[in-house]
């Protein structure tokens, strides 16, 4: 990404001031690009679903895209780790630091649940 779509894309703040709120925010257009790619494979699967396309093919395509959403949902975790948790550790606030912690168990153990 060029620095002028970057500092395009990042439009607003954390509430310090000091950056973007999200990690996620410096890959928004490649997560998009992602998104709209795993949304055209998941009209592909409704539409094998209408042309009566046989079993297989359909949980084929249907593990294709179970897969591409746990790509963009590990993308996403890492840049929360890397830029919501480290931040809040090193903030200094006890309490920011143990939510961030809570947020991001809640979410792991949300993630691991599902594969």
């Amino acid at each position: 990404m060029t620095d002028a779509r970057k500092a395009a894309s990042i439009t607003t703040v954390s509430a310090d001031g000091a950056g973007p709120p999200y990690g996620y925010v410096d890959e928004k257009d490649a997560l998009i690009k992602r998104m709209r790619r795993i949304e055209g494979q998941a009209r592909g699967i409704e539409k094998m679903i209408t042309e009566d396309r046989y079993c297989i093919d359909i949980l084929t395509q249907i593990a294709a895209v179970s897969t591409a959403l746990e790509a963009v949902a590990g993308m996403i975790l890492d840049d929360h780790v890397n830029h919501c948790v480290r931040h809040a550790l090193s903030s200094g606030d006890d309490a920011v630091a143990a939510e961030k912690t809570k947020e991001l168990l809640e979410a792991v153990h949300r993630f691991t649940r599902t594969l």
